[in-house]
């Protein structure tokens, strides 16, 4: 089964292009989305999202138990498209986080850890292929606050286990696919 990753910055063109891959592979495509609408501009972003996706695709919003979403859905004749896993990093990094504000120390919750290494299991079994879509946040200018450069060290360190075990690894800068990897 095909593990791929698509990387690139916000706009970049990488949901567009995984929907591409999605859509030409001709398997049933399960689309999980993991955003939450936290306020009106985000809800109406979901909404939007949801009438451009493509109709004969299931989709399942799950945003924070990826990892069983993954191992339900999962099957040789299906095709799981997962956007947006920054987000669903997140939805669990900030969920419980907690900080000491006189150490500046942060402590990320137990959840993360516990649902970061189901979901990667998930991936590792997948019975069936598997996109992921995720932003590159490390690229830009170094956050100035702890809990910016812990969300950023966090999705890096993500990003490299995901590469590890995918087949291709696509980043998408313009619209423009580059292989990294297969």
């Amino acid at each position: 089964m095909t593990r791929t990753l698509v990387l690139g910055g916000a706009r970049s063109g990488k949901s567009a292009y995984a929907e591409k891959l999605a859509a030409a592979c001709g398997k049933a495509v399960i689309y999980v989305a993991t955003a939450q609408a936290g306020d009106a501009e985000m809800a109406a972003r979901i909404d939007r999202h949801r009438q451009q996706r493509d109709h004969a695709w299931m989709t399942v919003e799950e945003p924070r138990a990826l990892g069983a979403a993954i191992a339900k859905w999962s099957a040789p004749e299906r095709l799981i498209l997962v956007d947006c896993l920054t987000i669903w990093l997140s939805n669990l990094l900030f969920a419980q986080a907690q900080t000491f504000p006189d150490v500046g120390e942060i402590i990320p919750p137990a959840c993360f850890r516990e649902e970061r290494e189901r979901f990667l299991q998930s991936l590792e079994q997948a019975a069936g292929d598997v996109i992921l879509v995720s932003n590159e946040v490390g690229m830009g200018v170094i956050p100035q606050g702890a809990i910016s450069r812990w969300f950023v060290d966090e999705a890096g360190c993500l990003h490299q286990a995901i590469a590890a075990g995918c087949a291709r690894v696509v980043w998408v800068a313009a619209g423009l696919p580059v292989m990294l990897k297969g």
